[in-house]
C-alpha cells in the first residue's frame, strides 16, 4: 500500500488533533498519580509517627501502616485510570474477581493472617514473653503477620503459624512478673515430718532471690506406699526462678545429709512436676 502525501498529511492532522484533545487528561492523569505518591509517602509517615507516639505495639503499627499505604496506592492508581478516561466498573469488577479467587485458594494464609491479627490485637502476650502453646516453650522473639516466632531452651527457632496458636491455649509465664516453682521431696516415714519441714523453711527462708510475698509453701502433698512427699512452693521473680528450681532443690538436698535426713531411695526423690 503507497501513502500520498495529501493521505499523509490528514494522518499527521488527525494524531495532532487527537493529541491535543486528550492532553488535557493525559496531562492530569499523571498530576494526579505525582501529587497522589507524594501525598501517600507524607500520610504514611504521620500515621506512623502517630502510632509511635501513642506507644502501640512495633508489630501493630508496621502492619496497620502498610495496609493503609497499599489501600492508598490501590485507589490512586483506580483514580489514575479514571482521569485517563478508562472505564473503572470493569477493572473493579475484575479486581474483586481475582481477591475472590486469591482468597479461596490461601484459606490457610488467611486463617494465619486473621490469628496475627488478633494476636496483635488482643495481645495476649508480646515480644520477649516466655510462653507455652501448641506444645512448644519458649520466649517470643517476634510477631510476624503470619507466624510467631519463639526462641526455645536450647536456642532454637520455632515458627508457630498464628491461626492454630491464636485458636489454641496460651500459657504466659511472664506477663504476672513471678512465678511459683512447684517441687516435690520424697522422705521415708520414719523421718520427723515437722523437722523435715522445719529445714526446708529455713532453707527457703536463706535464699534472697524467693519472693517473701507470696509466702512459700511447705505441706504434705501425698502419702504413697513407700513415702511422705512434701511439696515445696516458693515463688520467684521470672528472672530468678530457673536459678531458685534448682537452687532450692540443691540446698534442700545439702540440708537434709546435714541433719542426717535421707531421701526416700524407692520414690521418684527430688522431681519437677511444673516446667
Amino acid at each position: 500500500m503507497i501513502l500520498n502525501p495529501n493521505q499523509i498529511t490528514d494522518y499527521a492532522s488527525t494524531f495532532i488533533q487527537l493529541l491535543i484533545d486528550y492532553s488535557p487528561k493525559l496531562i492530569s492523569a499523571v498530576v494526579v498519580l505525582f501529587v497522589g505518591l507524594y501525598a501517600i509517602r507524607l500520610i504514611n509517615r504521620l500515621i506512623r509517627k502517630i502510632m509511635v507516639k501513642r506507644d502501640l505495639d512495633p508489630t501493630l503499627t508496621k502492619f496497620l501502616a502498610d495496609i493503609l499505604l497499599w489501600v492508598l496506592r490501590v485507589l490512586l492508581f483506580v483514580t489514575f485510570i479514571s482521569n485517563l478516561g478508562i472505564e473503572t466498573s470493569s477493572f473493579v469488577a475484575i479486581l474483586g474477581a481475582m481477591g475472590l479467587a486469591v482468597g479461596l485458594s490461601l484459606q490457610g494464609s488467611l486463617s494465619n493472617f486473621a490469628g496475627g491479627m488478633l494476636i496483635i490485637m488482643f495481645k495476649p502476650f508480646k515480644v520477649g514473653h516466655t510462653i507455652e502453646a501448641q506444645g512448644n516453650i519458649g520466649t517470643v522473639s517476634e510477631i510476624q503477620i503470619f507466624v510467631t516466632k519463639l526462641i526455645n531452651g536450647n536456642n532454637q527457632t520455632i515458627f508457630i503459624p498464628n491461626g492454630s496458636l491464636s485458636n489454641g491455649t496460651i500459657i504466659n509465664y511472664s506477663l504476672q512478673g513471678f512465678r511459683r516453682a512447684d517441687l516435690t521431696i520424697a522422705i521415708s516415714y520414719d523421718t520427723d515430718i515437722k523437722k523435715a519441714k522445719d529445714i526446708i523453711t529455713a532453707v527457703l527462708n536463706s535464699n534472697p532471690k524467693i519472693l517473701k510475698t507470696p509466702v512459700a509453701e511447705v505441706s504434705v502433698k501425698n502419702l504413697t506406699d513407700s513415702a511422705i512427699q512434701l511439696a515445696v512452693r516458693p515463688w520467684a521473680n521470672n528472672e530468678d526462678f530457673g536459678a531458685v528450681f534448682s537452687q532450692t532443690l540443691e540446698s534442700c538436698k545439702i540440708a537434709f545429709d546435714a541433719a542426717g535426713i535421707v531421701i526416700q531411695p524407692f520414690a521418684k526423690g527430688l522431681s519437677r512436676t511444673d516446667s
